[in-house]
């Protein structure tokens, strides 16, 4: 019998303000709050608040067949409690169904993972802590930022004790080979892989709207028959998307509520049911193993990284942010801590991103410069003042190790003091006993 797991991802970035060359030194506040609120309070009128009471429907009206899984980044989650925490109730309200799952991702949906592993973990359970105090779900699943995935990542993934990861059916890692079956990973067969099949989730998320599209219009029963029709033996269909094309990409004039709610319908005609990723992983078996030796990811046709680091702006940004990346681990600075995870953000990398100029469809849509250039000059006078804070902190005459054992030392010598000042509370509370006791004497004894 044929599944299909629906998946959504949900983001926004913290967009950093103007920020000129001359503001560094001078304003450690880096983000555009009004625009921010703008654009969350927008994307969220169009397409969380509906898109949330459309599929509460579809599994009360389904008798809690149709399923769906959820990954939100914490940078989502802390503007969504801010400015609309009313979708944060919605959301709440579609886990109480018992047909919601939620997913572990990094925190600030960042690219830590092909960099800092100490912060990538540290990330993926601040992450998990996040999820589990507002939905009381521990996330079982990982999904990585943008379906981020290589055989290295999926070890460092399961070494956190994860058993199931989701990433993209990548044309050129599977070949002639279907992504319609559950892998795992190519050197740990207990990592299983769900494997986002493009065709079909491109053709709700970019192609449904689209009037010269040959398959326009896209109705749900005519995508369920094609699902129907695959091979008897591919059972897996994952649908992998952002949440935004309910409402905000296909806007809902396009008719894709009304699509979505049709789904459940003609797939029960279909004998075609819907899972969980958690599910899926407990009902089938991997087939076979998928070899990723370089990064993949589910952006553009190329699906690599070359959306964030495909030129040498992206790069030399990305370099220059976690070189410092140590010596913040090594701060207590909560403020400096704030700013780190908010800077990694993939976002910023993504608008400096000189390809997506070429159709500018794309980069338009999410991008709030005028040019790649000006994102670059941005960020970098952002990362600059940052690391001039950091490096305020500790001298940079004192090399990462030498720091971290001058911290150590410190550390150690503040607790043993601690533990010196709770030993002389301790004596002078004895040595004052006798004497209240004394006191109490009256004359009359």
């Amino acid at each position: 019998m044929k599944t299909i797991c629906f998946y959504f991802q949900i983001h926004q970035p913290f967009r950093l303000k103007r920020y000129r060359f001359f503001d560094i030194g001078v304003d450690h506040y880096y983000y555009d709050d009004f625009n921010n609120e703008n654009i969350i309070h927008r994307i969220a009128e169009r397409s969380y608040i509906p898109a949330n009471r459309v599929l509460l429907e579809m599994i009360q009206n389904s008798g809690g067949k149709f399923k769906v899984a959820f990954s939100i980044t914490g940078m989502a989650l802390e503007q969504l409690e801010v400015y609309v925490p009313e979708v944060i109730d919605g959301l709440k309200e579609l886990a109480k169904t018992g047909c919601v799952e939620f997913l572990a991702e990094t925190y600030a949906h960042s690219l830590a993972s092909l960099s800092d592993p100490e912060e990538f973990i540290r990330q993926v359970k601040s992450h998990v802590n996040k999820i589990e105090t507002l939905f009381g779900q521990k996330p079982k699943v990982f999904r990585n930022t943008e379906l981020i995935y290589s055989d290295e990542i999926g070890d460092l993934v399961a070494s956190m004790g994860y058993d199931t990861m989701i990433t993209e059916g990548a044309k050129h890692v599977l070949g002639w080979k279907s992504p319609n079956f559950l892998y795992h990973s190519v050197n740990n067969k207990n990592l299983k892989l769900l494997l986002k099949n493009s065709k079909l989730s491109d053709d709700i998320a970019f192609r449904f709207s689209n009037y010269e599209w040959d398959q326009y219009p896209l109705t749900a029963d005519k995508f369920i028959s094609w699902i129907a029709n695959y091979p008897e033996n591919e059972q897996l269909i994952n649908l992998f998307m952002n949440y935004e094309t309910l409402g905000e990409m296909q806007r809902k004039e396009t008719g894709i509520f009304e699509f979505m709610k049709a789904l459940p319908r003609f797939a029960e005609e279909k004998r075609i049911s819907f899972s969980t990723p958690t599910e899926v992983s407990k009902k089938m078996k991997p087939v076979a193993p998928y070899a990723v030796p370089y990064p993949i990811s589910w952006t553009d046709e190329e699906r690599d990284l070359s959306a964030w680091m495909g030129n040498i702006l992206q790069k030399e940004a990305f370099e220059k942010l976690y070189s410092i990346g140590e010596r913040v681990h090594l701060c207590n600075d909560r403020r400096l801590q704030h700013d780190w995870l908010y800077l990694q953000s993939c976002d910023h990398f993504f608008y400096m991103c000189t390809k997506h100029f070429s159709d500018g469809a794309v980069h338009a849509h999410f991008s709030p410069y005028e040019s790649p250039y000006e994102a670059f000059n941005n960020y970098m006078n952002v990362l600059g003042d940052f690391i001039d804070r950091v490096n305020s902190k500790f001298p940079t005459s004192i090399d990462n190790e030498e720091l971290n054992s001058l911290l150590t030392t410190i550390h150690n010598q503040d607790k043993e003091i601690n533990e010196l000042k709770e030993e002389i509370k301790i004596l002078r509370s004895k040595k004052k006993q006798p004497m209240r006791e004394i006191s109490s004497i009256t004359p009359e004894q």
